[in-house]
Protein backbone atom coordinates (compact mmCIF):
# COMPACT_ATOMS: atom_id res chain seq x y z
CA UNK A 1 0.00 0.00 0.00
CA UNK A 2 1.66 3.16 -0.93
CA UNK A 3 4.39 1.80 -2.76
CA UNK A 4 4.78 -0.39 -6.08
CA UNK A 5 7.44 -1.52 -8.98
CA UNK A 6 10.72 0.81 -8.36
CA UNK A 7 10.99 3.51 -11.51
CA UNK A 8 13.81 5.23 -12.67
CA UNK A 9 14.14 7.85 -15.66
CA UNK A 10 16.42 7.77 -18.55
CA UNK A 11 17.72 11.11 -19.73
CA UNK A 12 19.89 9.74 -22.80
CA UNK A 13 17.60 11.91 -24.84
CA UNK A 14 14.20 13.11 -22.77
CA UNK A 15 13.39 12.49 -20.04
CA UNK A 16 11.35 9.31 -19.17
CA UNK A 17 9.82 6.73 -16.60
CA UNK A 18 11.03 2.92 -16.61
CA UNK A 19 10.50 0.04 -14.44
CA UNK A 20 12.72 -3.31 -14.54
CA UNK A 21 12.28 -6.02 -16.70
CA UNK A 22 10.64 -7.68 -14.22
CA UNK A 23 8.11 -5.67 -13.90
CA UNK A 24 7.21 -4.64 -17.41
CA UNK A 25 6.75 -8.88 -18.10
CA UNK A 26 3.70 -8.32 -14.91
CA UNK A 27 2.36 -5.41 -16.30
CA UNK A 28 1.88 -6.58 -19.95
CA UNK A 29 2.11 -10.68 -19.16
CA UNK A 30 -1.67 -12.70 -18.47
CA UNK A 31 -1.48 -12.89 -14.67
CA UNK A 32 -2.11 -9.08 -14.40
CA UNK A 33 -4.02 -8.78 -17.61
CA UNK A 34 -6.45 -12.04 -18.05
CA UNK A 35 -6.14 -14.03 -14.38
CA UNK A 36 -6.41 -11.51 -11.73
CA UNK A 37 -9.45 -9.32 -13.59
CA UNK A 38 -11.21 -12.87 -14.26
CA UNK A 39 -10.81 -13.45 -10.55
CA UNK A 40 -12.02 -10.18 -9.53
CA UNK A 41 -14.91 -10.53 -12.00
CA UNK A 42 -15.74 -14.00 -10.46
CA UNK A 43 -15.92 -12.14 -7.30
CA UNK A 44 -17.87 -9.56 -8.15
CA UNK A 45 -21.04 -11.52 -9.55
CA UNK A 46 -21.09 -13.82 -7.11
CA UNK A 47 -20.68 -11.59 -3.99
CA UNK A 48 -23.26 -9.17 -5.12
CA UNK A 49 -26.56 -10.91 -4.67
CA UNK A 50 -24.80 -13.25 -1.44
CA UNK A 51 -24.39 -10.32 0.39
CA UNK A 52 -27.46 -7.99 -0.78
CA UNK A 53 -29.60 -11.08 0.73
CA UNK A 54 -27.96 -11.47 3.84
CA UNK A 55 -28.56 -7.60 3.60
CA UNK A 56 -32.04 -7.88 3.06
CA UNK A 57 -32.28 -10.82 6.04
CA UNK A 58 -29.69 -8.87 8.62
CA UNK A 59 -31.61 -5.19 7.94
CA UNK A 60 -35.63 -6.38 7.24
CA UNK A 61 -36.23 -9.45 9.00
CA UNK A 62 -34.18 -9.86 11.96
CA UNK A 63 -36.21 -7.88 15.12
CA UNK A 64 -35.05 -6.42 17.41
CA UNK A 65 -31.40 -5.75 16.41
CA UNK A 66 -28.80 -7.68 18.70
CA UNK A 67 -25.29 -6.32 18.77
CA UNK A 68 -24.14 -9.54 16.39
CA UNK A 69 -26.36 -8.36 14.14
CA UNK A 70 -25.69 -4.74 13.95
CA UNK A 71 -21.88 -5.36 13.09
CA UNK A 72 -22.98 -8.24 10.48
CA UNK A 73 -24.98 -5.74 8.98
CA UNK A 74 -22.20 -3.31 8.48
CA UNK A 75 -19.77 -6.21 7.54
CA UNK A 76 -21.80 -6.38 4.43
CA UNK A 77 -22.16 -3.10 3.82
CA UNK A 78 -18.74 -2.82 3.69
CA UNK A 79 -18.75 -6.08 1.35
CA UNK A 80 -21.07 -4.65 -0.85
CA UNK A 81 -19.17 -0.65 -1.20
CA UNK A 82 -16.14 -3.34 -2.23
CA UNK A 83 -17.87 -4.73 -5.17
CA UNK A 84 -19.11 -1.11 -6.27
CA UNK A 85 -15.10 -0.43 -7.27
CA UNK A 86 -14.26 -3.97 -8.52
CA UNK A 87 -15.26 -2.99 -11.81
CA UNK A 88 -12.69 0.02 -12.16
CA UNK A 89 -10.00 -2.51 -11.10
CA UNK A 90 -11.74 -5.39 -13.58
CA UNK A 91 -11.51 -2.25 -16.34
CA UNK A 92 -8.07 -1.50 -15.14
CA UNK A 93 -6.37 -5.08 -15.74
CA UNK A 94 -8.42 -6.00 -18.80
CA UNK A 95 -7.20 -2.65 -20.62
CA UNK A 96 -3.42 -3.95 -19.96
CA UNK A 97 -2.87 -1.98 -16.43
CA UNK A 98 -3.85 1.15 -18.27
CA UNK A 99 -6.43 3.32 -16.37
CA UNK A 100 -8.44 5.49 -17.98
CA UNK A 101 -10.48 6.92 -15.23
CA UNK A 102 -8.74 9.73 -13.83
CA UNK A 103 -6.09 10.12 -11.29
CA UNK A 104 -8.60 11.17 -8.68
CA UNK A 105 -10.81 7.93 -9.31
CA UNK A 106 -7.38 6.23 -8.98
CA UNK A 107 -7.02 7.15 -5.47
CA UNK A 108 -10.20 7.25 -4.39
CA UNK A 109 -11.09 3.00 -5.69
CA UNK A 110 -7.56 2.31 -3.95
CA UNK A 111 -8.29 4.04 -1.31
CA UNK A 112 -11.82 2.54 -0.96
CA UNK A 113 -10.14 -1.03 -1.89
CA UNK A 114 -8.24 -1.02 1.57
CA UNK A 115 -10.79 0.69 3.42
CA UNK A 116 -12.62 -2.51 3.01
CA UNK A 117 -10.01 -4.62 3.86
CA UNK A 118 -9.44 -2.70 7.05
CA UNK A 119 -13.06 -1.99 7.94
CA UNK A 120 -13.40 -6.05 7.60
CA UNK A 121 -10.99 -7.03 9.58
CA UNK A 122 -12.26 -4.74 12.42
CA UNK A 123 -15.67 -5.24 12.05
CA UNK A 124 -14.76 -9.07 12.53
CA UNK A 125 -12.99 -8.58 15.59
CA UNK A 126 -16.40 -6.90 16.84
CA UNK A 127 -18.17 -9.55 16.17
CA UNK A 128 -15.64 -12.33 18.14
CA UNK A 129 -15.43 -9.76 21.10
CA UNK A 130 -19.77 -9.49 20.99
CA UNK A 131 -19.32 -13.51 20.98
CA UNK A 132 -16.95 -13.78 23.94
CA UNK A 133 -18.93 -11.18 25.95
CA UNK A 134 -21.92 -13.00 25.65
CA UNK A 135 -20.59 -16.60 25.92
CA UNK A 136 -18.20 -15.73 28.62
CA UNK A 137 -19.25 -12.89 30.47
CA UNK A 138 -23.18 -13.52 30.06
CA UNK A 139 -24.63 -11.85 32.93
CA UNK A 140 -21.58 -9.23 33.55
CA UNK A 141 -21.98 -8.17 29.35
CA UNK A 142 -25.60 -7.50 29.59
CA UNK A 143 -24.69 -3.50 30.19
CA UNK A 144 -22.05 -3.16 27.71
CA UNK A 145 -24.02 -5.65 24.80
CA UNK A 146 -26.60 -2.95 23.90
CA UNK A 147 -27.51 -1.66 20.15
CA UNK A 148 -26.79 1.56 20.77
CA UNK A 149 -22.90 0.66 21.89
CA UNK A 150 -22.36 -1.78 19.16
CA UNK A 151 -23.77 1.52 16.62
CA UNK A 152 -21.55 3.98 17.76
CA UNK A 153 -18.50 1.26 17.83
CA UNK A 154 -18.99 0.48 14.00
CA UNK A 155 -19.00 3.90 13.54
CA UNK A 156 -15.97 4.60 15.42
CA UNK A 157 -14.27 0.96 13.01
CA UNK A 158 -15.55 2.84 9.61
CA UNK A 159 -14.08 5.89 10.79
CA UNK A 160 -10.79 4.15 12.10
CA UNK A 161 -10.41 2.25 8.63
CA UNK A 162 -11.26 5.00 6.88
CA UNK A 163 -8.26 7.17 8.73
CA UNK A 164 -5.72 4.01 7.71
CA UNK A 165 -6.47 4.47 4.14
CA UNK A 166 -6.84 8.86 3.82
CA UNK A 167 -3.37 9.32 3.10
CA UNK A 168 -4.36 7.28 -0.73
CA UNK A 169 -6.89 10.13 -1.34
CA UNK A 170 -3.57 13.01 -0.83
CA UNK A 171 -0.67 11.29 -2.62
CA UNK A 172 -0.19 10.24 -6.56
CA UNK A 173 -1.09 6.82 -7.66
CA UNK A 174 -1.23 7.37 -11.50
CA UNK A 175 2.48 7.06 -13.32
CA UNK A 176 2.69 7.28 -17.07
CA UNK A 177 4.98 4.72 -18.83
CA UNK A 178 5.88 6.18 -22.14
CA UNK A 179 7.42 3.19 -23.31
CA UNK A 180 4.55 0.47 -22.38
CA UNK A 181 2.39 3.34 -23.48
CA UNK A 182 0.12 2.90 -19.89
CA UNK A 183 -0.78 4.48 -17.26
CA UNK A 184 -0.70 2.52 -14.07
CA UNK A 185 -2.79 2.94 -11.40
CA UNK A 186 -0.97 1.91 -7.78
CA UNK A 187 1.10 0.05 -9.13
CA UNK A 188 4.39 2.35 -9.45
CA UNK A 189 6.11 4.21 -7.16
CA UNK A 190 7.82 7.31 -8.09
CA UNK A 191 9.17 8.68 -4.96
CA UNK A 192 11.52 8.05 -2.43
CA UNK A 193 10.42 6.29 0.57
CA UNK A 194 11.64 7.85 4.15
CA UNK A 195 12.21 5.72 6.81
CA UNK A 196 9.31 7.60 8.85
CA UNK A 197 7.23 7.18 5.74
CA UNK A 198 7.80 3.34 6.34
CA UNK A 199 7.26 2.80 9.77
CA UNK A 200 3.69 5.11 9.14
CA UNK A 201 2.57 2.09 6.91
CA UNK A 202 4.67 -0.59 9.40
CA UNK A 203 2.36 0.93 12.55
CA UNK A 204 -0.66 1.19 10.27
CA UNK A 205 -0.38 -2.88 9.08
CA UNK A 206 -0.21 -3.16 12.87
CA UNK A 207 -2.53 -1.79 14.64
CA UNK A 208 -5.49 -2.00 11.88
CA UNK A 209 -4.33 -6.12 11.06
CA UNK A 210 -2.11 -7.76 13.58
CA UNK A 211 -3.55 -6.57 16.65
CA UNK A 212 -7.53 -7.05 15.36
CA UNK A 213 -5.98 -10.82 14.55
CA UNK A 214 -4.61 -11.16 18.21
CA UNK A 215 -8.02 -9.87 19.54
CA UNK A 216 -10.19 -12.06 17.30
CA UNK A 217 -8.14 -15.90 18.08
CA UNK A 218 -7.78 -15.27 21.80
CA UNK A 219 -11.68 -14.50 22.02
CA UNK A 220 -13.12 -17.41 20.06
CA UNK A 221 -10.52 -19.18 21.69
CA UNK A 222 -11.55 -18.58 25.09
CA UNK A 223 -15.62 -19.04 23.56
CA UNK A 224 -14.66 -22.40 22.68
CA UNK A 225 -12.84 -23.76 26.28
CA UNK A 226 -15.73 -21.81 27.61
CA UNK A 227 -18.16 -23.79 25.87
CA UNK A 228 -16.32 -26.86 25.99
CA UNK A 229 -16.65 -27.22 29.81
CA UNK A 230 -21.02 -27.06 29.70
CA UNK A 231 -22.12 -30.29 30.63
CA UNK A 232 -22.99 -32.57 28.31
CA UNK A 233 -26.45 -32.90 29.50
CA UNK A 234 -27.44 -29.25 28.93
CA UNK A 235 -29.85 -29.04 26.06
CA UNK A 236 -28.13 -27.00 22.98
CA UNK A 237 -24.95 -27.03 24.31
CA UNK A 238 -23.63 -29.49 21.50
CA UNK A 239 -24.99 -27.20 18.67
CA UNK A 240 -23.44 -24.11 20.25
CA UNK A 241 -20.07 -25.27 20.36
CA UNK A 242 -20.20 -27.05 16.86
CA UNK A 243 -21.45 -24.07 15.76
CA UNK A 244 -18.57 -21.50 17.68
CA UNK A 245 -16.10 -24.14 16.50
CA UNK A 246 -16.92 -23.96 12.79
CA UNK A 247 -17.05 -20.52 13.06
CA UNK A 248 -13.72 -19.60 14.75
CA UNK A 249 -12.57 -22.06 11.78
CA UNK A 250 -14.15 -19.83 9.23
CA UNK A 251 -12.29 -15.98 10.87
CA UNK A 252 -9.67 -18.41 10.84
CA UNK A 253 -9.47 -19.25 6.97
CA UNK A 254 -10.59 -15.71 6.02
CA UNK A 255 -7.86 -14.42 7.97
CA UNK A 256 -4.94 -17.13 6.67
CA UNK A 257 -6.45 -16.91 3.33
CA UNK A 258 -7.43 -13.31 2.28
CA UNK A 259 -5.89 -11.19 4.57
CA UNK A 260 -2.28 -12.54 6.51
CA UNK A 261 -0.66 -12.88 3.09
CA UNK A 262 -1.13 -9.51 1.94
CA UNK A 263 -0.13 -7.49 5.13
CA UNK A 264 2.93 -10.19 5.58
CA UNK A 265 4.43 -9.64 2.11
CA UNK A 266 3.33 -5.94 2.34
CA UNK A 267 5.58 -5.27 5.54
CA UNK A 268 8.44 -7.10 3.77
CA UNK A 269 8.26 -5.15 0.82
CA UNK A 270 8.22 -2.25 2.72
CA UNK A 271 11.24 -2.81 4.76
CA UNK A 272 13.13 -3.97 1.39
CA UNK A 273 12.21 -1.24 -0.68
CA UNK A 274 14.78 1.40 -1.72
CA UNK A 275 12.93 3.49 -4.25
CA UNK A 276 14.78 6.67 -5.59
CA UNK A 277 16.24 6.27 -9.31
CA UNK A 278 18.16 3.92 -9.24
CA UNK A 279 16.32 0.36 -10.30
CA UNK A 280 18.80 -2.57 -8.61
CA UNK A 281 18.55 -6.03 -7.46
CA UNK A 282 17.66 -4.30 -4.80
CA UNK A 283 14.23 -3.11 -5.80
CA UNK A 284 11.71 -6.11 -4.69
CA UNK A 285 9.43 -6.27 -7.84
CA UNK A 286 9.45 -9.73 -6.97
CA UNK A 287 7.78 -9.07 -3.88
CA UNK A 288 4.89 -6.61 -5.20
CA UNK A 289 4.61 -9.12 -7.77
CA UNK A 290 3.75 -11.08 -4.93
CA UNK A 291 2.07 -8.90 -3.13
CA UNK A 292 -0.90 -7.81 -5.87
CA UNK A 293 -1.57 -11.38 -6.60
CA UNK A 294 -2.25 -12.07 -2.51
CA UNK A 295 -4.05 -8.73 -2.87
CA UNK A 296 -6.79 -10.27 -5.33
CA UNK A 297 -6.77 -13.60 -3.17
CA UNK A 298 -8.00 -11.08 -0.33
CA UNK A 299 -11.02 -10.72 -2.39
CA UNK A 300 -12.14 -13.74 -1.19
CA UNK A 301 -13.69 -11.93 2.36
CA UNK A 302 -16.61 -10.58 -0.14
CA UNK A 303 -17.16 -14.95 -0.18
CA UNK A 304 -16.58 -15.99 3.10
CA UNK A 305 -17.97 -12.98 5.39
CA UNK A 306 -21.85 -14.46 4.57
CA UNK A 307 -20.14 -17.84 6.00
CA UNK A 308 -19.70 -16.23 9.55
CA UNK A 309 -23.00 -14.49 9.35
CA UNK A 310 -24.74 -18.05 9.34
CA UNK A 311 -22.69 -19.60 11.64
CA UNK A 312 -22.21 -15.81 14.10
CA UNK A 313 -25.71 -15.88 14.55
CA UNK A 314 -28.56 -18.51 15.05
CA UNK A 315 -31.32 -16.04 14.52
CA UNK A 316 -29.85 -15.37 11.40
CA UNK A 317 -29.70 -19.14 9.91
CA UNK A 318 -33.42 -19.14 10.98
CA UNK A 319 -34.33 -16.20 8.77
CA UNK A 320 -32.05 -17.54 6.01
CA UNK A 321 -33.82 -21.04 5.95
CA UNK A 322 -37.45 -19.25 6.43
CA UNK A 323 -36.88 -17.17 3.11
CA UNK A 324 -35.39 -20.04 1.53
CA UNK A 325 -38.65 -21.83 2.38
CA UNK A 326 -40.83 -19.80 1.42
CA UNK A 327 -39.04 -19.05 -2.24
CA UNK A 328 -39.82 -23.06 -2.74
CA UNK A 329 -42.99 -22.85 -1.67
CA UNK A 330 -44.14 -20.31 -4.70
CA UNK A 331 -41.88 -22.38 -6.75
CA UNK A 332 -43.96 -25.23 -6.27
CA UNK A 333 -47.49 -23.59 -6.24
CA UNK A 334 -46.49 -21.81 -9.88
CA UNK A 335 -45.37 -24.81 -10.98
CA UNK A 336 -47.74 -27.09 -12.98
CA UNK A 337 -46.34 -30.32 -11.82
CA UNK A 338 -46.67 -32.07 -8.35
CA UNK A 339 -44.85 -30.86 -5.22
CA UNK A 340 -41.50 -33.24 -4.56
CA UNK A 341 -42.60 -32.86 -0.69
CA UNK A 342 -44.17 -35.80 -0.04
CA UNK A 343 -46.26 -34.19 2.83
CA UNK A 344 -47.44 -32.04 -0.03
CA UNK A 345 -48.54 -34.87 -2.79
CA UNK A 346 -50.28 -37.17 0.02
CA UNK A 347 -52.24 -33.75 0.96
CA UNK A 348 -53.24 -33.04 -2.56
CA UNK A 349 -54.34 -37.02 -3.15
CA UNK A 350 -56.23 -36.66 -0.44
CA UNK A 351 -58.21 -34.03 -1.23
CA UNK A 352 -58.46 -35.18 -4.56
CA UNK A 353 -60.15 -38.25 -3.57
CA UNK A 354 -62.56 -36.47 -1.45
CA UNK A 355 -63.73 -34.06 -3.15
CA UNK A 356 -64.44 -37.34 -6.13
CA UNK A 357 -65.90 -39.75 -3.29
CA UNK A 358 -68.38 -36.41 -2.49
CA UNK A 359 -69.23 -35.65 -5.87
CA UNK A 360 -70.39 -39.57 -6.47
CA UNK A 361 -72.08 -39.97 -2.91
CA UNK A 362 -74.68 -36.99 -2.29
CA UNK A 363 -74.76 -37.57 1.73
CA UNK A 364 -75.00 -34.44 4.27
CA UNK A 365 -71.95 -33.35 5.69
CA UNK A 366 -73.27 -33.81 9.02
CA UNK A 367 -72.51 -37.88 7.62
CA UNK A 368 -68.74 -37.35 7.94
CA UNK A 369 -66.85 -38.08 10.98
CA UNK A 370 -64.88 -35.24 13.11
CA UNK A 371 -61.79 -37.36 12.28
CA UNK A 372 -62.10 -37.22 8.10
CA UNK A 373 -62.85 -33.08 8.79
CA UNK A 374 -59.86 -32.79 10.92
CA UNK A 375 -57.52 -34.33 8.19
CA UNK A 376 -58.77 -32.72 5.66
CA UNK A 377 -58.03 -28.77 7.57
CA UNK A 378 -54.67 -30.54 7.95
CA UNK A 379 -54.16 -31.07 4.11
CA UNK A 380 -55.55 -27.26 3.93
CA UNK A 381 -53.43 -25.78 6.04
CA UNK A 382 -50.24 -27.70 3.90
CA UNK A 383 -51.43 -25.97 0.96
CA UNK A 384 -51.67 -22.59 2.24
Amino acid sequence: MGVGFALSENTEIKKTKQVSEEARLFLTGPVSTILIPSFYTVVCLVSVPINICALLVLARRIKPKKPAAIYMLNLACADLLFAMVLPFKISYHFSGNNWIFGPVMCRVVTAAFFWNMYCSVLLIACISVDRLLAVVYPIDSLAWRSPTKAFITCVAMWILSFIGSLHLLFTEQTVHLEHLNITTCHDVESSQLFMCYKMYFITLCCLLFFLPLLITVVSYIRVILTLSRVPPGVPGSSRKRRRAVVLALTVLVMFVLCFTPTNCVFIVHQVLFKGGDDISQENPDGFYVVYLVFLCLGSLNCLLDPLVYYFGSSQFQKELSSVLRCSKAKQSTSSSHSPSDPSCSSSQTILKSSSTDSSKINTPLTNINSSSANLCSQCKKLLV
